[in-house]
Formats: structure tokens, sequence, C-alpha cells
């Protein structure tokens, strides 16, 4: 299993919304590296969901449930979307001040990367914010 952040814009798609939906397309991304980053993502992999802009801080987990495949919004036709599903919210919410705070988080594609909107997260950095967020290391 392979760990991921993905951002979204609270006014724009936020957490409760994720978890009143039960399940969504993850659309719109438009970077390459992020673009990348949705198409090496597989079925039960897990991301933090983070609220990006306004909050600036990891709300959720959610859960991969259906890999790459073609963004209808985009005409090019040379950028995908995955689905995505909601696992729990953290207890505690996790603030970007936080992560950059954290001498174990440094490296941290979130803080090195913070315009990516789709990023990898290290074991290592996946248990120390569960931690940080009071959800142990879900399964």
């Amino acid at each position: 299993m392979a760990y991921w952040l993905v951002k979204s814009e609270p006014f724009k798609y936020s957490w409760d919304r994720m978890v009143a939906d039960g399940r969504t397309h993850w659309d719109g991304v438009r970077n390459y590296q992020a673009s990348n980053n949705l198409k090496a993502m597989e079925v039960g992999d897990r991301a933090f969901f983070y609220h990006s802009n306004e909050g600036l801080e990891i709300v959720g987990i959610v859960e991969i449930v259906r890999t790459y495949y073609p963004d209808p919004s985009d005409e090019s036709g040379r950028f995908g979307m995955v689905d995505v599903a909601p696992v729990m919210p953290v207890k505690t919410p996790v603030t970007l001040k936080q992560i950059k705070a954290d001498p174990q988080l440094q490296s941290m594609a979130l803080v090195r990367q913070s315009r990516l909107s789709v990023c990898p997260v290290s074991d290592d950095e996946w248990a120390r914010v569960c931690d940080l967020a009071g959800v142990g290391v879900p399964a």
C-alpha cells in the first residue's frame, strides 16, 4: 500500500461534502507531476485529505477506490482522475504549521512542494501524521 496527500479547497469541495457524497472522483488536476502521482495510485492506497487555502490542515483519510482513468473535463485528453472514498476523519486536524515545525516531517512533499495538489507520503511520514492526528495507523 502506498500513501498520498490530496488537496482540496474547502469552499469548492470540503471533507464534510466528501463524507456526505460517500465517494467521488478526484478530477481537475492539470499539473503533470500531480497527474503522474494520480497514475501511480492503486486501489486500496490511502491519502490524507488536506484543506488548502482555508484551514491549511489535514482533516481526514480517504481510500483510492478506482485507479486512473480519463478526466472528461480535460478537452486536451492529457489528464485523468481517480475515485476516492472517505475512510475516517482525523481526531485532531494536523495543520501545515505543525507539519513544518516537526523535524520528522521536514522532507514531506507538502513542505517541499507546497503548490503540488497530489503528492506522495512516505511510510514514516504517514505514521507520524497519523500519530499527530490521533488516529493511529488505520488498517
